[in-house]
């Protein structure tokens, strides 16, 4: 061989080694690249104490409501359950709510159908039960027309429940503040950190301890006579609790809430009618009545005065006849201080 040809194949078998085999199939194709990894999803800022606690519960939970709507998106376990198999929440989120409107939306629901599933889990002491995250509206319209109700059914752990009941209502803004309030109470007074009722609210810790403060100063019938009233926000609440703390303002709240046209209000109305009550001025206590005494000390005349006028009282038991002699003095008596008047002004 010559010298050309065998360095020709030296190199030809040097290449052939330092190369991988090509895939059978894709022949005088190079290997495709490796795959990209995907991008990594951006992680939750994680920090420590309360708030990286909130943190890791958002970011371990992230959204029970968004996955929902992703099963939704997909058609997977979607299902139609009845009614009757689901129990609520075990922690209540709403104040009763307003007749016309629940009525009007069972109508929607009739016309045009369940468009957005609820949420449940699988009933963690009752086997073949389920319990609902959030929906509850939806469940109850679902029971009334007699239909079954459209769910996605997910495992959860309490704390998952009650942080995605929590975080479906804030998305949608529609509790109020004082439900927002008494949800909270409700999950603290059942053993959750507040870093938990931080994430199922979606508020700061500042303002979690203002609502569970003012849903705590509020007392319980009160709430329950005026309902959810959705336009009172933390101010107007606020105002109602330090109203509250004045004298008096037991007699106040039982003469309210107990007038026989009270019930018949909106919810907001009804509290504006509290409020007002509670921070009207207090009407000026009417002067105690003055008497008359005689020389001896025997008191004659009562002597009463009030806006419309003043009243005098004889005490016909001390002095029978004393009535009758001013009754019939008044024209003299008159007279004398019409000459007082008119010397007071002439000096």
């Amino acid at each position: 061989m010559k010298r050309k040809d065998a360095l020709r194949a030296a190199l030809s078998a040097r290449s052939t080694e330092s190369q991988p085999e090509l895939p059978a199939g894709n022949p005088g194709e190079a290997p495709a690249a490796p795959p990209e990894p995907p991008p990594e999803a951006p992680r939750p800022l994680v920090r420590s104490g309360a708030v990286g606690a909130m943190g890791r519960s958002l970011g371990r939970i992230a959204s029970a409501a968004a996955e929902a709507r992703a099963m939704v998106a997909s058609g997977d376990r979607v299902v139609e359950i009845d009614p009757g198999l689901i129990d609520g929440s075990f922690v209540q989120d709403r104040l009763s709510g307003d007749p016309q409107e629940h009525a009007a939306f069972v109508a929607l629901i009739r016309e045009r159908g369940q468009q957005v599933p609820i949420l449940v889990r699988p009933h963690p002491t009752a086997e073949g039960r389920y319990q609902v995250a959030y929906g509850h509206r939806r469940l109850r319209a679902a029971a009334e027309l007699g239909r079954p109700v459209r769910a996605v059914v997910k495992a959860l752990t309490d704390e998952d429940l009650v942080v995605a009941q929590g975080q479906e209502n804030s998305a949608r803004a529609d509790l109020s503040y004082i439900e927002r309030a008494l949800f909270a109470i409700a999950l603290e007074d059942r053993g959750f950190d507040r870093a938990t009722i931080m994430a199922a609210l979606a508020v700061e810790k500042t303002q979690l301890s203002r609502l569970i403060g003012i849903g705590r100063a509020v007392p319980a019938e009160v709430v329950a006579a005026i309902g959810p009233a959705p336009k009172a926000g933390r101010p107007r609440w606020t105002a109602l609790v330090e109203a509250l703390g004045r004298d008096g303002a037991g007699e106040v709240v039982t003469r309210i809430l107990t007038a026989p046209d009270f019930s018949d209000l909106s919810s907001d109305d009804r509290f504006a009618r509290l409020l007002a009550g509670l921070t009207a001025p207090a009407p000026r206590p009417a002067p105690a009545p003055a008497v008359w005494t005689t020389l001896g000390g025997r008191p004659v005349v009562r002597i009463e005065r009030g806006r419309q006028g003043t009243q005098l009282t004889v005490d016909d038991g001390i002095e029978p006849d004393f009535a009758a002699y001013l009754i019939q003095s008044l024209p003299q008596l008159y007279a004398a201080f019409a000459e007082s008047k008119a010397r007071d002004e002439t000096d």
